[in-house]
């Protein structure tokens, strides 16, 4: 069967047992790995993608509260330090960021009145 899931594999039987622990070693190294941020490139078990200076710079944020709330003020700090952007600004940067971290499997979620989660898609 086809799966949109990377934590859910699927094997014929009979399978030797090499086969199938190379199999849930794969699957654990891909559901545990958390995504790095080197020189703005943005790594995770499924790929990597480039990163804009600014961009770069509101990923460390939330890469930092890695599947916790980064609140607002901590992400507009970060992406403009000492100024103060209007909202739409924030906005329109994580969407070009949403669309930029879709294909290696991340996801930015908002949190009403609280902030940001980045976590894997899958979830």
């Amino acid at each position: 069967p086809l799966t949109v899931d990377p934590s859910e594999d699927w094997v014929r039987l009979p399978a030797n047992h090499e086969d199938v622990q190379a199999r849930i070693e794969s699957l654990r190294r891909r559901v545990e790995a958390e995504p790095v941020l080197d020189d703005g490139v943005l790594r995770t078990a499924t790929g990597w993608v480039a990163l804009p200076e600014l961009e770069a710079r509101i990923m460390g944020v939330l890469l930092s509260r890695f599947g916790r709330v980064a609140d607002r003020q901590s992400v507009l700090a970060a992406g403009w330090p000492g100024e103060t952007p209007n909202r739409n600004v924030l906005d329109v940067h994580l969407h070009r960021l949403r669309r930029r971290i879709a294909p290696i499997d991340l996801c930015i979620r908002t949190v009403r009145k609280r902030g940001y989660i980045l976590e894997p898609s899958y979830q």
